[in-house]
């Protein structure tokens, strides 16, 4: 698959999504990015700005199955991974798999879920694989794991750790709608929820072969070693206590290259890197106590980064 056909396939995923979710074309593109890069994704915003639908539209755009996991401290790793059930009339244990073995799985409040049931999740979403019981099953691509988090209340919740962080490739917010938007909405709620209506745009095969041409973009050494000293940058930012791992370093390399593939392009831009910048280190950088107090967020401080570390230019000769 070709740049302008990832473009293209692109674009008729985004489209079909903005048919439910109104005005919100960045954040389904970022979740696109995330995608073509098989990626997970953690939303933290608040309660009823469409984050379900988001997760619900793109596994019905691409024709994949989807599964939502509502967490709550009573929910057990089982209940996400599966069991084993003995069969009275085989006298065998059989597996019966838990919805983590979908290809579009939504976790949502997943902070409300207890450390032993977020860690079930951790396998599946490093590995693309469960062990239940000594075996091990692998699960169906493609696999996304698509998390929500109320940033606004924390009573009764279990902070993901940092390990369980770093395994999602970006973190967004989806955010309120715009005065036009939220009224074209109203309109477009009146009879029915277009969700009832959306059709299939895609196959999961297309979406597996874009995730394969997508690591063909091209990144000139310039700009690769321009991701890399953004990366080095944050590990010596006065702000944060902890930088970006080599982990999260990848991570910007292969969204800047997703990014560009989107755009229609075949190699990527400085400007690639600056957009994805954000949502792919803002989770895994950890600001020291100093910043806290001085009421520094995780952005500004990878914004300040980005500042100090300059772009690439392309030189001509006169």
């Amino acid at each position: 698959m070709a740049g302008n056909d990832i473009a293209a396939f692109g674009r008729r995923i985004v489209d079909n999504v903005e048919r439910v979710i109104v005005g919100k074309r960045d954040p389904i593109r970022l979740a696109m990015v995330s995608l073509l890069c098989e990626g997970h994704i953690l939303i933290e915003d608040v309660p009823g700005v469409a984050k379900t639908m988001l997760a619900r539209s793109l596994a019905i755009s691409l024709g994949c199955s989807f599964a939502r996991i509502q967490c709550t401290p009573d929910v057990l790793p089982s209940d996400i991974t599966g069991a084993s059930i003995f069969n009275q009339k085989t006298s065998e244990f059989e597996f019966r798999a838990g919805p983590v073995f979908h290809q579009i799985v939504l976790a949502d409040e997943i902070n409300r879920a207890t450390p032993r049931t977020q860690s079930a999740l951790l396998e599946a979403m490093a590995e693309r694989q469960v062990t239940v019981d000594g075996t091990t099953y692998t699960m169906q691509r493609p696999f996304l794991v698509m998390a929500t988090q109320n940033p606004i209340e924390h009573e009764g919740t279990f902070p993901l750790p940092e390990a369980q962080l770093d395994r999602f490739l970006i973190r967004m917010s989806v955010g309120y709608p715009s005065f036009p938007d939220e009224n074209a909405m109203l309109e477009r709620l009146r009879l029915e929820h277009p969700i009832s209506s959306l059709q299939q745009v895609a196959n999961a095969d297309e979406l597996v072969a874009a995730q394969a041409a997508v690591r063909g973009i091209f990144v000139h050494e310039k700009v690769r070693e321009y991701i890399v000293r953004i990366s080095q940058a944050t590990r010596r930012s006065p702000d944060l206590a902890m930088g970006a791992s080599p982990r999260a370093t990848l991570a910007l390399y292969r969204t800047s290259q997703a990014l560009a593939a989107v755009e229609g392009r075949n190699f990527v831009l400085p400007d690639d890197v600056k957009y994805c910048a954000e949502p792919v280190f803002c989770h895994r950088v950890i600001l020291n106590p100093e910043s806290r107090l001085r009421g520094r967020t995780s952005i500004e401080a990878v914004e300040a980064v980005l500042e100090t570390i300059p772009a690439p230019v392309e030189r001509t000769s006169a």
